[in-house]
């Protein structure tokens, strides 16, 4: 495998070999200049390249591996392969990003006369097989569907010839790779592979080796000007305090994504923080395709102060300008707590992460603060600390807590809340600029 370390000057999506009718696309949008991973991975994408692509999240993949599909469609002429032959295939983990990719990528395609769908499960069959019997250019699909689609024969990958896995990390993480590389032994055996994903390593590094030929892989870390810069805040906190602490932090610095461990978790927090005065909902496996649609939408409106999730959320959405990430339950490892942490500092926003730590997970918040270079050390909590800027003020109902006893210099609360509390109705607030979800 070849290492390529990308000058990170700004060019042009025309010099890198994006057609003009695409780049031209791009302006009208107010995007003029590639992001780091773009500008370093396309010239060998387009040159024919297998390509292996490490970048954070929110670096701009998407129109990385975007780009160099519609790129190379728009010099093919398209319909001469039958219905439900899709020339290029994206698999990605779950169904928030498979939305999220065809959503960026179907105004770039009609540009060029190309379609793109997406298919993935939680939803029923109508209208992806619908799209599919209209013809589909780039097919955006999750491994367990797709699998379901080909076994009943209505798409066939064998005339893919350019394959992108998106999120290599979390398809394994998610036990996908053995669905993912069935699905890439169906596809044309000449196919041009390129794979994105925030980490590398165990069993991605086996896809690689199975799956590409001489890649050219890219390294590239976000610039200054993309990455906002970002607090971290470890605070250890009793586990009767964590509502009541999560409950100030998002009031005072709000909207905020809070990631708990289970699925029931989530609700039953997502409940809590509604009696507390705050507009809440919640975005988890068990929930329906419409209500992840739903809960989403109105998070990204501005409609709710705290969307609380698994870590189906932590890969599958993407939002700008989220000011606050809390880890109500701490994230299994330091993958995990990177890529939840990476829904706030995006496109140049500053952010800040907080994590409430009990006595039983400090000497896993230490492994996760020396593996990522963190500070060390946890602090009591202090949202007064925080003053995140963009973040909006909520006014409610403080829980009242009282002190129950002192160890050791350690002051143990117990949080009660008074009874009457309501769920607060919508917050006002105008819509964020999703330029740069494009990216």
């Amino acid at each position: 495998m070849s290492t390529s370390s990308p000058a990170l000057a700004p060019a042009r999506f025309s010099a890198l070999g994006v057609p003009p009718a695409l780049a031209s696309a791009l302006a009208q949008r107010g995007i003029h200049s590639p992001f780091p991973i773009q500008a370093a991975t396309l010239p060998d994408a387009l040159a024919g390249r297998d390509v292996c692509g490490k970048a954070p999240t929110g670096a701009g993949k998407t129109l990385a591996f975007g780009l160099a599909i519609l790129s190379r469609l728009s010099a093919v002429p398209r319909g001469g392969q039958g219905r439900r032959h899709p020339n290029a295939l994206i698999l990605v983990p779950t169904r928030e990003l498979a939305a999220q990719i065809e959503e960026v990528m179907a105004p770039l395609a009609a540009v060029i006369g190309a379609r793109v769908a997406s298919i993935y499960g939680g939803v029923g069959y109508g209208k992806q097989l619908v799209a599919l019997r209209a013809g589909v250019d780039v097919l955006v699909a999750c491994p367990g569907r797709l699998t379901d689609l080909v076994a009943r024969g209505s798409v066939h990958l064998s005339h893919v010839d350019l394959v992108v896995i998106d999120e290599a990390d979390r398809m394994a993480d998610m036990g996908f790779l053995p669905v993912v590389r069935r699905l890439l032994d169906e596809t044309n055996v000449s196919r041009q592979t390129l794979l994105f994903s925030a980490t590398l390593g165990g069993p991605v590094d086996k896809l690689i080796r199975d799956y590409q030929h001489d890649p050219v892989r890219h390294d590239v870390a976000l610039t200054d000007d993309d990455r906002g810069e970002v607090s971290h805040h470890f605070w250890r906190v009793a586990s009767h305090d964590r509502v009541a602490v999560t409950t100030e932090a998002v009031s005072a610095n709000g909207p905020a994504l809070v990631f708990c461990r289970t699925k029931r978790g989530a609700d039953r927090l997502s409940d809590r923080l509604a009696r507390s005065g705050l507009a809440s909902a919640v975005i988890h496996g068990n929930r329906t395709q419409s209500q992840r649609e739903r809960a989403l939408a109105a998070f990204r409106a501005g409609r709710l102060d705290v969307l609380v999730g698994t870590d189906v959320a932590a890969r599958g959405i993407h939002v700008d300008a989220v000011p606050l990430v809390v880890h109500f339950d701490p994230p299994a490892d330091a993958t995990d707590y990177v890529h939840r942490s990476g829904r706030t500092g995006r496109a140049g926003a500053d952010g800040t992460v907080v994590s409430l730590i009990g006595s039983e997970h400090l000497a896993a918040t230490r492994d996760i603060q020396r593996r990522l270079g963190l500070s060390r050390g946890v602090s009591s909590p202090d949202v007064s600390s925080l003053s995140i800027p963009g973040a909006r003020r909520r006014v409610v109902p403080r829980p009242r807590v009282a002190k129950v006893s002192t160890t050791a210099g350690a002051e143990t609360r117990r949080t009660h809340v008074s009874p009457g509390f309501r769920a607060a109705g919508p917050s006002r607030s105008s819509r964020r600029s999703r330029r740069s979800s494009w990216r």
